[in-house]
């Protein structure tokens, strides 16, 4: 069975670009929003979330924070394109497993992915 990913990015480009990356090994769920991630990991178990940190309304922090509270198993891989230690540091701290700097490569999200799954 294929384990299932939660991509949450306000960016459909992104979201496109992880899903030509992961289709074919994994299942995928989307949101364009926290809000809209938060509702999915009330209604559907998995594996991993791949989280933005810069959003409108509800930020990547935020969104992360909750998830953890509905899911606190739930290994999340929090992407930015801001590579800035503090945004790190704060990530880990809301609970983050790993972070990813966009724009990432196909090698560097498949590898970030499958180490969070060992």
């Amino acid at each position: 069975m294929k384990k299932k990913i939660l991509v949450c990015d306000d960016e459909e480009g992104i979201r496109e670009s992880v899903k030509l990356i992961l289709e074919k090994e994994f299942e995928l769920l989307f949101a364009s929003n926290g809000r809209e991630a938060l509702g999915i990991a009330k209604a559907e178990p998995f594996d991993i979330a791949i989280m933005d940190i810069k959003m409108p309304r509800m930020d990547g922090i935020e969104t992360l924070r909750k998830l953890k509270e509905l899911r606190p198993d739930a290994k999340v891989l929090v992407s930015s394109g801001y590579k800035s230690v503090e945004t790190a540091r704060e990530a880990v701290a809301a609970g983050a497993s790993n972070y990813i700097v966009k724009p990432f490569s196909r090698a560097e999200l498949l590898s970030a992915v499958r180490k969070l799954l060992r």
